[in-house]
């Protein structure tokens, strides 16, 4: 198996500039349920069908959604994403695809923590889709081409939930 990247997609990009810029605009909420949806209903399923039965990314996801919603607090949140589901990715070496699946659903429930780790739902998530709808063999070319299709998709998902003129927008430290 070639040495695949753990992460597709390219912060310069000018798609993914646009992503950030939008995200820019939105609260706190509309970021963490836009992720949390996103993951969950595009990300969870490719780590389902490689991970039968595993079950941490979703009670991540759960559990963000938990503490987003004021039903939990932040320390249990965390224990769940940093000792659980990205420890469970980290044992996935054999297999990129659920690898990156975790690791993305892992950034969509740490939104919560961080809105920045929205970016990178996004890369990882490209290289879960990628992996998974090319094989492990594919050219770099091929991969690019597939996490910008993942970009527009994933810009496009929150453009339909975007709040135009948001009256709290969130302040985001983009460090990268």
């Amino acid at each position: 198996m070639p040495k695949l990247r753990k992460t597709l997609g390219d912060v310069n990009a000018p798609s993914t500039i646009a992503l950030m810029r939008l995200l820019d605009t939105q609260s706190k909420e509309t970021i963490g349920n836009w992720c949390m949806n996103y993951a969950a209903e595009h990300i969870l399923p490719i780590f389902e069908k490689h991970c039968p039965g595993d079950d941490l990314p979703l009670k991540a996801l759960l559990a963000a959604r938990n503490y987003l919603n004021g039903k939990v607090k932040f320390p249990e949140v965390k224990n769940i994403i940093l000792n659980e589901c990205h420890a469970a990715a980290r044992e996935l070496d054999g297999d990129p695809v659920a690898q990156a699946a975790a690791r993305a659903c892992g950034q969509g429930a740490a939104v919560v923590h961080t809105l920045s780790h929205a970016l990178g739902l996004y890369f990882y998530a490209a290289a879960a889709v990628a992996y998974d709808r090319l094989g492990l063999n594919a050219a770099a070319a091929e991969y690019d081409k597939v996490a910008e299709e993942l970009c527009a998709d994933y810009t496009a998902a929150l453009e339909a939930v975007a709040v135009d003129n948001e009256p709290n927008p969130a302040k985001i430290r983009w460090n990268c």
